[in-house]
Order: C-alpha cells, then sequence, then structure tokens
C-alpha cells in the first residue's frame, strides 16, 4: 500500500529588508517611517511628517514594509522637495535669494561655506568659530567645557594655591 503525501501549499513570507538605504543613508528596518526618515541629514520630525503626509504613506509602517516602488517614490519626492516656506531649512539663501530645503552633504558643505565666509568677514560669530567658542551667547565661565579640547575658561583654584605656595615670601 503506498502511501499518498497532501502536498499543502505554505503561504509565502516576504522578506523583509533589515537596512533600507534612502539617498545614501542607512535607515534601520525595524523603525517606523516617521523615525526612519528623520535619519536623513537635514530630515526633521516636522518634515519627516510632511513627506508622509503628502506621499500618503502610513507614518506608522515600518521601513521595511515599504515597496521598491515606495522607496523610490520617496526618494524622488526628498530630492526635489516641495515644502510649505516655513518648513525650508534655507529660506532666503545669501547667494540665490531663494528658499530651499537642502539635505545630506550638500547641507554640510553649505554649512560649512557659511562658516568660512563669517570668519572671512572677521564678525563676531566668525571670530568665535575661529576660536573655538560657543557662537550663541551661551556663558564660558561655568557652563561651557569643550570636552578633550583643553579649552576651560572657569576659575581654577588649585593651581592658584600651588602658585602662592612656591612664592618664597619675604
Amino acid at each position: 500500500m503506498k502511501e499518498t503525501k497532501e502536498i499543502t501549499k505554505k503561504p509565502e513570507k516576504k522578506e523583509y529588508a533589515s537596512i533600507v538605504r534612502i539617498l545614501q543613508t542607512d535607515i534601520p528596518g525595524n523603525k517606523k517611517i516617521l523615525v526612519g526618515l528623520t535619519y536623513i541629514k537635514g530630515i526633521s520630525w516636522a518634515v519627516s511628517n510632511a513627506v508622509c503626509k503628502i506621499l500618503k504613506i502610513n507614518p506608522d509602517k515600518k521601513i521595511s514594509e515599504l515597496d521598491k516602488k515606495d522607496i523610490s517614490k520617496t526618494e524622488n519626492f526628498l530630492k526635489n522637495l516641495k515644502l510649505p516656506k516655513f518648513l525650508n531649512n534655507r529660506r532666503n539663501d545669501l547667494e540665490s535669494g531663494e528658499d530651499k530645503h537642502l539635505l545630506t552633504s550638500t547641507l554640510d558643505i553649505t554649512k560649512e561655506f557659511d562658516i568660512r565666509r563669517l570668519k572671512k568677514i572677521r564678525s563676531y560669530r566668525g571670530l568665535r568659530h575661529a576660536l573655538g567658542q560657543p557662537t550663541r551667547g551661551q556663558r564660558t565661565r561655568s557652563h561651557f567645557r569643550a570636552k578633550g579640547k583643553k579649552k576651560t575658561v572657569g576659575v581654577q583654584r588649585k593651581k592658584i594655591a600651588q602658585a602662592k605656595s612656591k612664592k618664597p615670601q619675604e
């Protein structure tokens, strides 16, 4: 007697990517879309939320659940961002005068050029950048400490006490 084996088809499981790459940025696949887009430099929570609403993507969906079509649609939208004026990170650009939203390496390069321009025109902010000091009015005596750079400005009582004790008294 021959036994017949029933062939049952198991539903195929979709393979989810553990890392999704959007605009040369690796985003963990277990993150929600709203959170994952903030991994891209230049995209804040507000911009991420706006992108999800404009593209009509569920922000609670995981990044790994996106189709290739959705990923390419998101990439194309991010390359040519059309956002409300108040969400742009470069409003009224000095060179062109237009409103832009910069992402990834172009944001870094533009920021570096801005700092160089401030140093070149010898503005107060440029001088503070050159000295490695805070540029926006923070205290330097009691709170500002440049980690690893030994640029502390505060009072150093031990050295003062040691200097007084080493002085020969007449």
